[in-house]
């Protein structure tokens, strides 16, 4: 099992999910963003940060560095067209993802990545909940409600047509959504951090294999690094079983 992440210049959340990846038994490598060796694996994660320093916007610098260059374009345009790989976005990896979706398949409707209507960048716990979806890394997870941390300054999901948000809602392409303690669709702040319309925090594509989310689960894949945990547990939390359907979709 090959696993590659993405490193590139502003990226921190690298090793992170690197971490909970080899934990999964993957052969990972950190691959540097302009080298070519996509072909050589299986999965693909573009981690957060601030890549090219957000300068032309969220994800839009570094996803531009890729449409604009033949051969890396080529390259991850083959990759998300191979019918065995599977890739992963999170938070600033998740905006870049989002401005890549003319070039990958399924993703037509995918929203863009706007400025929280807080106007304020959104760094601390919020709680979600996992929905019956399409997206491979959330395989028996429906109904669960988890704490997770984000840490964003650009993650409401904006939907240039009301329809494509329709249609990714009938078609179970929305893995995540912010909810309140209640358990109820979080539509207003702070249990929204930042203005999603009806919470939406990730969407994946329509055959399940690429999902973009703006929270940083592999920030909180053992239980410590939550705020709150019990002693009966073998010291992951619930996210650590995102990692477990990557390896159970490649076996």
């Amino acid at each position: 099992m090959k696993s590659s992440v993405i490193v590139f210049p502003g990226s921190n959340c690298d090793r992170d999910i690197a971490v909970a990846l080899e934990k999964q038994q993957f052969n990972n490598s950190m691959v540097w963003h302009k080298e070519t060796e996509l072909p050589k694996s299986d999965l693909i994660v573009v981690p957060g940060g601030f890549s090219y320093g957000d300068v032309l916007g969220a994800g839009r610098g570094w996803a531009n560095s890729i449409l604009m260059n033949n051969e890396l374009r080529d390259d991850f345009e083959n990759f998300f067209n191979r019918s065995d790989t599977f890739s992963l976005g999170v938070c600033n990896g998740c905006q870049v993802l989002s401005e890549l979706k003319e070039i990958i398949p399924g993703a037509e409707e995918w929203p863009s990545l706007k400025k929280n209507l807080s106007n304020q960048f959104e760094a601390r716990l919020v709680q979600l909940k996992v929905n019956d979806s399409r997206s491979i890394f959330f395989q028996n997870m429906k109904d669960s409600q988890l704490i997770v941390p984000v840490a964003h300054g650009e993650g409401r999901m904006e939907f240039s047509d009301p329809s494509n948000l329709r249609k990714l809602i009938s078609n179970n392409q929305i893995p995540l959504q912010y909810v309140d303690s209640e358990g109820e669709i979080a539509t207003n702040y702070p249990s929204n951090p930042n203005g999603t319309t009806d919470g939406i925090s990730s969407v994946c594509s329509n055959d399940g294999r690429v999902t973009i989310l703006m929270p940083h689960p592999e920030r909180a894949f053992l239980n410590k690094q939550l705020s709150w945990t019990n002693n009966e547990d073998s010291g992951f939390s619930p996210w650590f079983e995102m990692f477990l359907n990557a390896r159970q979709f490649i076996n």
